[in-house]
């Protein structure tokens, strides 16, 4: 576990960062010291927990289905921080579940634009300035969809299986720069993400009880944040006990 200081100086950004996961990553990096932006689509609960985490914490509102926002939500992370981050949590996603015929092209490739193409959007802007600065942590959120397949998940796991691909592309193009690049794939986790879907009532699914819990991923991330600089972990896969 890392100690309380230990992103002390440092600036952290974390995609997503309204609930679940994302808040959790928030709370995690803010807590060891990092001054962090929270961007997400919701302007009253990224509200609410800049609140709860007080001085240092920076709410940025933006929808990443939109590629405009997408680009506005970066220029405000390089204004509200005074440059790049130190950390870069991509954990915003969009989940749902249908068959392939049943998916929608609009939905299949809104499902890309959140999960895989903003994602994308934020490494392409950061990456000249981390590399000119010799320094920087990388971390993408993955999924166990990342590596395995489930009926009526089309959109999903392309988009998951893309950015554990882009992940992998990037590490090797990252090594020796001194910035560091993680994948965490998660198995299920009980968040909101799942309020629609119901899995205790549906066969095959994992029970909410039996998922991990948020702050088991945002402690992943956080050990990946605070890990000495010349030591990289290029991938965690965190599955319930």
């Amino acid at each position: 576990m890392a100690s309380k200081g230990a992103l002390a100086g440092k600036t952290a950004v974390i995609t997503g960062a309204s609930r679940g996961i994302g808040f959790a990553c928030a709370q995690a990096l803010h807590g060891a010291g990092a001054r962090v932006a929270l961007v997400a689509r919701g302007a009253d609960a990224l509200k609410a927990c800049v609140k709860e985490l007080g001085g240092g914490a920076h709410p940025i509102v933006g929808d990443l289905a939109d590629a405009a926002a997408v680009k506005r939500v970066i220029a405000e992370i390089r204004t509200v921080l005074g440059g790049v981050p130190d950390v870069l949590v991509n954990n915003a996603g969009r989940f749902g579940l249908a068959t392939v015929e049943r998916t929608t092209v609009a939905e299949f490739a809104s499902t890309l634009q959140v999960n895989l193409t903003a994602p994308f959007a934020f490494l392409r802007d950061f990456l000249p300035d981390l590399r000119t600065r010799g320094s920087g942590t990388i971390v993408t959120i993955g999924s166990i969809a990342d590596h395995q397949a489930f009926a009526e998940n089309a959109a999903y796991a392309t988009s998951k299986y893309g950015i554990r691909g882009l992940h992998e592309v990037l590490r090797e193009e990252l090594r020796g720069s001194g910035v560091r690049a993680t994948l965490i794939s998660p198995g299920p986790v009980d968040t909101a993400l799942w309020d629609e879907v119901n899995p205790d009532a549906r066969e095959g699914f994992t029970p909410r009880a039996k998922m991990l819990h948020a702050d088991a991923v945002a402690d992943a991330v956080l050990y990946v944040a605070s890990r000495p600089a010349t030591v990289n972990i290029d991938e965690l896969r965190l599955s319930r006990s």
